[in-house]
């Protein structure tokens, strides 16, 4: 029989503390969901820690009916402190020394990874040296036509130059916010490139096959290793939070780019499924057929 190749959010496990209750969060397992919206297979990975909280978390999966594969370690499951200020816009206070900083590489992971059409991995899950060298093992025995996704997300005080160029390196898709665009390029030395410039000149420095722009209200973009450049307004909606928004976006994407769709066509969708998400409480919504545009 042969294997199921999935499509895999690779990180940290936790939930975000909202000041309505707690929701499972964490960048995998909302990029898992969202691109297994569109029919694919998806799986999330991380690690959770032997204690109720992680009972919770599978139990959370399972409500989203999502699969996923996390080790018991002995760290607590991960949890973060999200605050939420104008226009539901988060903060977040990253509690340290949990289980998804200590993501084993099992040979269940080997497998998976064997076989994997894409996966999606993040700065913040780099931040302890366990998870960092078994993300790094995972993304080296991923297949050559496996698309390999970093979303970065410079949280707190948790990235370094070095992190974030050995990621830059190790993905062919790059997606990154105005605001980290803004850092990456103090920090790496492309101060008098505007933002098109330094996107531009990422896709030719590191070899990707494309590198998303997310600029908040003022749009997102699309810059491909053939010329190719796709802009979205973003849609003005009601906001409720915008937490997992990004990682709506990411998801949506992927799946259509997988899916056979073109460029503009899978960047349209992912923009309308994430002001979707935006609309809603939380991060793991059901999308409505009609802004997938099904």
């Amino acid at each position: 029989m042969e294997k199921k190749r999935y499509i895999v959010g690779l990180g940290e496990a936790l939930w975000d503390v909202l000041p309505e209750g707690k929701k499972l969060g964490g960048a995998p397992a909302n990029f898992a969901y969202h691109a297994g919206q569109f029919g694919l297979d998806t799986i999330a990975i991380s690690a959770l820690g032997e204690d109720d909280l992680a009972e919770e978390t599978i139990e959370a999966l399972k409500e989203h009916n999502l699969n996923y594969l996390m080790p018991r370690v002995p760290y607590p499951t991960g949890t973060v402190q999200v605050t939420l200020a104008e226009g539901g816009i988060p903060t977040y206070e990253i509690k340290e020394g949990v289980a998804w900083d200590n993501i084993p590489y099992t040979d269940e992971m080997a497998e998976i990874a064997k076989n994997a059409r894409a996966v999606c991995f993040g700065s913040l899950a780099q931040r302890n040296g366990v998870s960092r060298e078994n993300i790094r093992k995972f993304l080296a025995d991923t297949p050559v036509d496996c698309l390999k996704i970093c979303d970065i997300n410079l949280r707190q005080q948790f990235y370094s130059k070095e992190i974030l160029e050995d990621s830059f390196k190790l993905c062919n898709i790059l997606k990154i916010n105005d605001e980290e665009l803004v850092v990456v390029n103090r920090m790496f030395g492309y101060d008098g490139l505007d933002m098109r410039q330094t996107c531009e000149k990422m896709v030719q420095d590191y070899g990707l096959k494309m590198l998303v722009l997310t600029c908040g209200t003022n749009g997102s973009y699309v810059f491909t290793d053939d010329g190719l450049t796709s802009f979205q307004d973003t849609p003005k909606v009601e906001v409720a939070d915008t937490v997992g928004a990004g990682d709506s976006f990411t998801g949506s994407f992927c799946a259509c780019i997988l899916n056979g769709k073109p460029v503009q066509v899978a960047h349209k969708t992912a923009v309308a499924v994430s002001a979707f998400v935006c609309t809603q409480n939380g991060a793991m919504p059901i999308v409505p057929e009609t802004v997938k545009g099904n």
